[in-house]
């Protein structure tokens, strides 16, 4: 295994070879100091947040394969300057808070005589200045500014000078009085405590319920509306009537929201008898005494999308969380992480009473104080790896140095795990150095196991390796040991058959694979093909036993299907469960001159992990400089990185017809074909790096070309924009609302036909 080590300001860099996970961070420590000239005892590494003590190793950090761990060179002695940060002055906590009441102090009380049009106490309707709905509020003060604070009540109108569609703003008596309302919303959580608004933000209270006969195309009136979900009970805005259909009671028009007023067409209206008429702002020397006891009150958006705030229904979302009560809210205290309620008697162990602390943790969220790395202090015992064999085990063996034991360092996305059948991008005969990489292109997921599979499910892939003396392989048939009847205790990876195997588990899984009812004493298929497909990977280390196998690493070698399996005594004696398998790929197989042929053409060659290469590189420059009298030693075999050539790939041509189609994409696709030359590999590699969707990293699907000419998943763009956010993700243009619609089918053809079945799930 191998390691970057940098300095923190990233001007010296070394790479570290010949490591494993059970490396400890001492001798690491003594590796590095004749690379950056600095004693061991001025060193301080870290990794991940977390300084690397002496006594643990690299695998108690998690430290894998090819990672940074910095270094921090130590000039004096560090524990020695501990000192306590400096208070922030007071002024600076003032500042802070009066940011969050802008116009709180920009304002000066005056008698509420100053309005021609309400007076405190009012009941209003006022415009939220962020999603721009109608909320119920009462005026509390009325203020007057002064002409230097002019300018901040600036920020606080909303498109002064657009043209006013309610029926109060049509009024050309009715302008601005240069007055600020300070106002409380009522039982609306966004804002809990007083807010300004001037004129144009409020009006009367809405009184009036208008008949859905009465409404006539071109009326402004107040309605209902979930833009989120229009099924459900929304926020009350503005609403213009497009259109109308009495017979059937459909009413369909326009709202305005958000800051920006942006309009929303086509939104239909379920609660027709509850739409409300836009009261006019009229003077108050023309009120009614009753101005405010002939107000209807108003249907509100349930506070819980769970239980629809009945009290009656039990829920864990917006009452207890453990026994979903709505009993004794006084009793009920909220975590601060999670923010879900709890009864004082529910928790394990119980309150007797709410708790003085400022913050408190349910028992879910709370830090366990003892699994804490403070400054100082060492790293402390994981309880996943405590209960590792190799945590108890006795064997002196370093079992670290393998590659299955680095894990992964990036996953397939692509499909699912449960995915049957070929991985699209995968060609047949494309091969990998060690079985780690084959995990991280999702041909063969597990690093170690032979068989990928679920017994409920089915096999999706198998590795011919050759542990078992009974396999068979013939090349385009083979016979496959099951797995189990061995005692693998004190972490071993391979051992002698001691027990008979079971028809459980992975042996299940690929007798499941089989068209033919599973039977506890093995079964034949009637028509082999319609079986469930298997991925075959041959590894190198089967070499012995078949001529099939590759000479080095892992080569994947097409789809094959179950024709029978059976339950028979092994050559150790003990009962096996065997397998024969078909290969049904129309791609020709790796070891024919055909397939052979086309693995030229594709460009198909071993493929390393990142880094490898260079590893081997550096070592055989550090060996050669040591050699006597400057002899350089022979070259032993081992790989060496061979300069790019041009391959004889070439992209079919109903593939080439989507990819000219695609115009709006042709300066991507310009620079994935410079790529060709290098094989399929690095060609394919490219285009799911330049088409990767910047919301879900995946390939982009159902692909919506922006003006801006970014690719965006459609998907992803629909709940960008159901979250008010109208900007490219990548860039923050601008987009139309109506770009959701334009999906660009030329490139969705063409990466289907480059990752066929990609699409699948999605």
């Amino acid at each position: 295994m191998w390691i970057q080590v940098r300095t923190m300001d990233g001007k010296i860099s070394h790479r570290i070879d010949g490591l494993s996970k059970l490396t400890k961070i001492e001798d690491l420590r003594n590796m590095l100091v004749e690379k950056f000239k600095t004693p061991a005892n001025q060193q301080r590494l870290f990794y991940r947040g977390k300084q690397l003590e002496d006594g643990h190793n690299l695998f108690d950090y998690s430290v894998g394969l090819n990672d940074i761990i910095q270094m921090l060179i130590k000039g004096v002695d560090l524990d020695l300057l501990k000192t306590s940060p400096s208070p922030k002055p007071l002024t600076e906590k003032v500042n802070k808070e009066n940011k969050s009441e802008p116009l709180k102090n920009a304002a000066v009380s005056q008698n509420q005589s100053l309005s021609r049009y309400f007076k405190i106490g009012d009941l209003i309707d006022a415009k939220d200045p962020t999603n721009g709905a109608w909320f119920e509020a009462k005026i509390l003060d009325i203020k007057s500014t002064t002409n230097n604070d002019k300018q901040v009540l600036q920020s606080q109108k909303l498109n002064d000078q657009s043209k006013m569609e309610n029926v109060a703003e049509k009024d050309s008596k009715v302008k601005d009085d240069g007055l600020i309302y300070k106002i409380a919303f009522e039982d609306y959580e966004e804002f809990e405590d007083p807010f300004d608004l001037n004129l144009q933000n409020i009006r009367p209270r809405a009184r009036k319920l208008v008949k859905f006969e009465d409404i006539k195309k071109g009326d402004t009136v107040m309605v209902n509306y979930n833009i989120e979900e229009p099924t459900e009970r929304g926020f009350w805005y503005d609403f213009v009537v497009t259109h109308m259909k009495k017979g059937m009671k459909q009413l369909i028009g326009t709202i305005s929201f958000g800051i920006d007023e942006t309009k929303l067409d086509n939104c239909k209206i379920i609660f027709l008898d509850e739409i409300f008429a836009i009261e006019k702002i009229a003077a108050l020397s023309g009120r009614k005494s009753d101005h405010n006891e002939d107000i209807v009150t108003r249907e509100r958006k349930p506070k819980c999308s769970h239980c629809k705030d009945i009290p009656t229904r039990k829920c864990k979302i917006c009452s207890c969380h453990i026994c979903g009560g709505k009993d004794v809210p006084e009793k009920q205290i909220i975590c601060d992480e999670c923010d879900l309620p709890y009864h004082l008697w529910c928790l394990k162990p119980p309150l007797t009473d709410i708790p003085e602390e400022d913050e408190w943790y349910c028992p879910g969220c709370k830090t366990d104080e003892t699994e804490i790395v403070r400054a100082g202090e060492k790293l402390k015992a994981s309880k996943k790896k405590a209960k590792m064999a190799s945590a108890s085990s006795s064997t002196t063996r370093d079992w670290g140095k393998g590659m299955a034991c680095v894990g992964r360092t990036k996953e397939c996305t692509i499909v699912a795990p449960n995915h049957f059948g070929p991985i699209p991008g995968v060609e047949v005969g494309t091969m990998w150095k060690f079985r780690v990489q084959v995990s991280e292109s999702g041909v063969h997921r597990p690093h170690v196991a032979g068989i990928h599979g679920r017994e409920g499910d089915g096999a999706y892939s198998i590795v011919l390796s050759g542990g078992y003396e009974d396999d068979l392989d013939e090349g385009d048939e083979f016979k496959y040991t099951g797995s189990g009847g061995r005692d693998l205790s004190g972490n071993k990876r391979c051992a002698e058959q001691s027990c008979d195997q079971t028809l459980t588990r992975m042996n299940k899984a690929l007798a499941s694979n089989c068209n033919a009812p599973l039977c506890k004493d093995g079964a034949e298929a009637k028509n082999w093909r319609d079986g469930k497909p298997v991925r075959v990977i041959r590894n190198c280390k089967g070499r012995k036993h078949s001529k099939y196998c590759p000479e080095e690493g892992n080569r994947y070698d097409g789809i094959y299907k179950v024709v029978k399996y059976w339950l028979q005594k092994g050559k150790s004696g003990y009962l096996v469960w065997r397998y024969l398998l078909r290969r049904d790929d129309p791609t020709p197989a790796p070891w024919t001159k055909a397939g052979q042929k086309r693995i030229k053409e594709l460009g198909l060659t071993m493929q390393y992990p990142e880094g490898y290469l260079e590893s081997l590189k550096e070592k055989d420059v550090s060996e050669n400089t040591d050699c006597k009298k400057g002899k350089k030693r022979q070259n032993d075999g081992s790989p060496q990185p061979k300069k790019k050539k041009k391959m004889l790939y070439k992209i079919p041509s109903e593939t080439e017809k989507h990819i000219q189609s695609d115009t709006l994409n042709k300066k991507l696709w310009d620079e994935c074909l410079e790529v060709v030359v290098e094989g399929s590999q690095q060609f394919l590699k490219k285009v799911e790096d330049v088409f990767a969707c910047i919301c879900c990293q995946d390939v982009v699907f159902n692909p919506v070309t922006t003006i801006c000419s970014h690719n965006i998943c459609k998907s992803c763009l629909e709940r960008s924009f159901k979250a008010n956010v109208f900007n490219c993700p990548m860039c923050r243009q601008e987009l139309d609302k109506t770009c959701i619609n334009e999906r660009n089918k030329h490139l969705q053809d063409a990466l289907l036909a480059l990752f066929p079945g990609y699409d699948a799930g999605r």
